[in-house]
């Protein structure tokens, strides 16, 4: 695994982002972006499969997250700035790119693969689609940037088990591994990777439905569209409306909400094999 970093210009001016790259410099590459909270290293399983099989991983931190420049205008943590920043990750690569998004990192993901031009290839959509219900924007809403700063990380891997129990059954070895990345220094203890002010934009409207529809009527790449079985996010009827496309594979992932993990071997085999095509 290397670093990455690139300047990006944004309305505040110019801040870094950065990315974990895996696999071979001259491999296909595939992008994988993060849900809201997240950070690149959830993708470390799937990151280090793909590169065995010869494919250039790149795996960013959304500003405000992991590593990358927080923003001095919290108004700025939008998809349409992420859009941005991620905009002059993909200006380094001459030709197409894989996407694999989670939540947040999907709705990027459409918003470039529905404009002309785009270099998406092919595009995996984690447990996120084109209608994002009124209760799900309550529950963000109601949750993001108001984690305390925890003693040390076994008692923040324990916070994470109980607010990503949706992710599914993961291992000892992996939850601890999500605490690790997960966690930066904070007053004597530690705090997630993340700038509270995240939550802002989305608290300075009422929660209402997103209804991305006529983002999603653009998209013509192939997809694969990964649902939890029990989320909130990802409606059934939702997730079958879009499978109805005949460019769209939908896969159902039991034991899991919003969002399923991608660090099963069954998980990460079916991203792997839908971007083998």
């Amino acid at each position: 695994m290397r670093e990455g970093a690139v300047r990006w210009l944004s309305p505040a001016g110019f801040f870094t982002l950065r990315w974990w790259d895996w696999g071979p410099v001259d491999g296909a590459p595939v992008v994988c972006v993060h849900g809201l909270t997240r950070s690149g290293r959830d993708f470390d399983a799937l990151a280090a499969a793909l590169a065995a099989q010869g494919r250039r991983v790149i795996c960013p931190d959304l500003p405000g997250r992991g590593a990358s420049d927080w923003l001095p205008d919290p108004m700025l943590y939008q998809p349409p700035v992420y859009i941005a920043a991620l905009s002059h990750l993909l200006a380094r690569f001459d030709g197409p790119v894989d996407w694999v998004g989670t939540s947040l990192g999907g709705i990027c993901g459409m918003g470039i693969a529905a404009t002309p031009g785009n270099p998406i290839r092919r595009l995996v959509l984690n447990d996120v689609g084109a209608f994002v219900p009124q209760a799900a924007m309550a529950r963000i809403r109601d949750y993001v940037g108001t984690e305390p700063v925890f003693r040390d990380i076994p008692t923040l891997e324990a916070h994470l088990r109980v607010v990503h129990a949706p992710f599914g059954h993961l291992s000892d070895a992996e939850w601890r591994h999500l605490a690790e990345t997960s966690a930066r220094p904070a007053d004597g203890g530690v705090a997630l990777h993340y700038d509270p002010a995240i939550a802002a934009p989305i608290r300075a409207m009422e929660a209402q439905a997103l209804d991305m529809q006529a983002l999603w009527e653009r998209v013509r790449v192939p997809v694969l569209l990964i649902r939890g079985a029990e989320s909130d996010l990802l409606l059934r009827e939702t997730a079958a409306a879009m499978a109805a496309a005949p460019n769209v594979e939908l896969a159902e992932i039991a034991g899991a909400g919003h969002a399923p993990a991608l660090m099963d071997p069954a998980q990460v085999a079916l991203v792997a094999d839908f971007l083998a095509q």
